[in-house]
């Protein structure tokens, strides 16, 4: 599994120009992946949401770890984690000074 994260910046909204352009440097690196079929699944994560805590609080947001929140992931196969790192390295969120991080799942 691929998880994407990014450092947000609340106060910049993309122009039309540039989230279209975003959009099909994503299509590339997904359908790449779908093409030589090793996609399974993938979710880009909206920026609402809750936190529950152990004591049963619920606190509205995302979470945001080392100023980076997560903005979805892709599950695919890969015989190695070297090899999904090699996959990975075409995503477009590094562009943004984002990061990937490969996990396997079970």
């Amino acid at each position: 599994m691929m998880v994407f994260r990014f450092k947000p910046d609340f106060s910049y909204q993309p122009t039309e120009q540039e989230q279209a352009a975003m959009k099909e440097q994503w299509g590339g690196f997904i359908g790449n992946i779908a093409i030589s079929e090793k996609l399974v699944s993938t979710y880009q994560l909206g920026f609402e949401g809750k936190q529950i805590h152990s004591n049963s609080s619920v606190v509205d947001g995302m979470l945001i770890s080392e100023e980076q929140v997560m903005g979805g992931n892709m599950v695919e196969k890969a015989n190695s984690l070297e090899e999904a790192s090699e996959l990975a390295k075409g995503c477009p969120i590094l562009k943004m000074g984002g990061t990937v991080e490969i996990r396997t799942i079970r």
